[in-house]
């Protein structure tokens, strides 16, 4: 089987003071969040699509589910979605879908996970199909784009301590794609004190010595963070 997970258990700290997490905001005529569940549902690859939010948020997000996917025009309503609590960190998010998955579905070893931020409403049916290609391939897929700018690296936040070679380096994205069984044998390998530094799956199977292929992304597949890349992503969505 093969399993969305939208994570949207942030609360959008970086966008200032708002009344809601940035999911929530409207992109166009519709929260940021249901843009980007659409882009799963309507691809035939996922068998479930599960959506991790904040525990005081479920109710809410279900009900914008209702309102513009299960009674819209273009999508009939199904059991396809779950809304269920996520974590404090990213990778605990992550592992709560999987702990649903493995409460309600005999999994084997090719089953695969789709892991992708609630706020990158623009990731594309080919980014997708490809995550599911490779990480069903290789067991890890990331999505990435070359980097443009020059890296800078700092120890102490002052000095310059290195500048890679920018032709090696790349910007992350998502999704982040791997086999279940396999993500939770390396996740449960980590000691506390390795879990508790990690910002990104990926480096779940890299500090495992694993490899993580990479999967081309798009210069528009973005994160909304900051205020002004709503105002960027409400022009992307005018272009489209």
């Amino acid at each position: 089987m093969i399993f969305g997970a939208i994570l949207a258990g942030g609360t959008g700290t970086r966008m200032g003071n708002i009344e809601k997490p940035k999911q929530f905001l409207l992109l166009g005529d519709k929260p940021i969040i249901i843009h980007t569940i659409e882009k799963f549902y309507i691809n035939d690859n996922f068998e479930k699509i599960i959506v991790l939010c904040p525990k005081n948020w479920i109710s809410y997000t279900e009900d914008l589910i209702n309102k513009y996917i299960n009674n819209s025009d273009n999508f009939n309503s199904s059991d396809k979605i779950i809304v269920i609590e996520g974590g404090e960190l990213r990778n605990e998010t992550i592992m709560n879908g999987i702990s649903y998955i493995e409460a309600n579905y005999n999994i084997t070893e090719d089953d695969l996970i789709v892991t992708h931020d609630s706020v990158r409403p623009f990731v594309t049916h080919r980014i997708l199909t490809e995550n599911i290609e490779y990480a069903s391939e290789y067991g890890a897929c990331d999505t990435v784009i070359p980097s443009t700018d020059t890296i800078v690296e700092t120890k102490d936040s002052k000095f310059i301590s290195n500048i890679p070679n920018r032709k090696n380096m790349y910007q992350g994205q998502t999704p982040q794609s791997f086999k279940i069984d396999k993500l939770k044998i390396l996740y449960n390998k980590l000691t506390d004190e390795e879990k508790e530094i990690l910002t990104d799956a990926c480096k779940i199977f890299s500090i495992n010595g694993e490899k993580v292929f990479l999967v081309d992304g798009e210069a528009t597949n973005i994160k909304i963070t900051y205020p002004h890349d709503l105002k960027v992503a409400n022009s992307i969505l005018k272009g489209y």
